[in-house]
């Protein structure tokens, strides 16, 4: 196992699937650590504290959106689903439950590591920029906190890069592709689209008073989305 790099704890019942991310990710200077079932993992992030987490969906005993749940009770560390295709309530479930992105297996070593550098981007990136202020919404750009009122809000690398590009364009459309090529990178836009519209709904219940009728966040039919600027 190399000795630095960043750590990644591969959750999965297959062992030919730890076995592949292993040989895979290992050649390219990832630490792994591996866990069949989800109950094993919630042991073992404390102990090996990741940079990162890859989870497959349909694990034995506790699933995977359990897993992600009780994850997001005390860490925000990125977490890549494994979905076999066709689960789309399931993966949305995941996505609604916390998670920053999927795969869909059998997937690629190459699609898999440009996900992954993506999302340690986004975890690990330290941006100097203003402070954002309408109402009792904050978001400072260079400690990477956000808050409503008094309360600290709590966002996912992807709902915190989701809400960062639209601060950076308060008051301007951005298109969903804008937004996709912003937070995702280069993923494919047909496949990103959901994923997208589950992270501003996400990210509405997280800092609008009434998500169902947004104060900061506003849709675009058809184009995208606004922040809307102080008045």
């Amino acid at each position: 196992m190399p000795e630095s790099g960043p750590r990644v704890l591969v959750v999965d019942d297959e062992p030919a699937i730890r076995r592949f991310l292993r040989v895979s990710l290992e050649a390219h200077g990832y630490m792994l650590h591996e866990a069949a079932t989800g109950e094993e993992a919630l042991q073992i992030v404390p102990a090996c504290r990741p940079d990162l987490i890859i989870l497959d969906m349909g694990l034995p005993g506790m699933d995977g959106t359990e897993v992600v749940r009780c994850l997001r009770e005390w860490t925000q560390t990125p977490i890549l689903i494994l979905s076999v295709q066709g689960d789309e309530s399931a993966k949305i479930a995941a996505l609604d439950a916390g998670a920053d992105d999927y795969l869909t297996k059998p997937f690629g070593p190459g699609e898999l590591q440009a996900r992954m550098r993506a999302m340690l981007r986004r975890s690990g990136q330290q941006e100097s920029g203003p402070v954002f202020v309408s109402g009792p919404l904050m978001v400072d750009l260079s400690s990477r906190m956000v808050t409503v009122g008094q309360d600290e809000v709590r966002l996912t690398p992807t709902e915190y890069s989701l809400l960062k590009a639209l601060v950076s364009h308060a008051g301007k459309i951005l298109t969903h592709r804008q937004l996709i090529r912003e937070v995702w990178g280069g993923s494919q836009y047909e496949d990103t689209q959901h994923l997208l519209r589950v992270n501003v709904s996400n990210l509405r219940r997280k800092i609008e008073a009434d998500p169902s009728r947004p104060q900061y966040i506003v849709t675009e039919p058809g184009v995208g989305y606004r922040l809307l600027q102080p008045s």
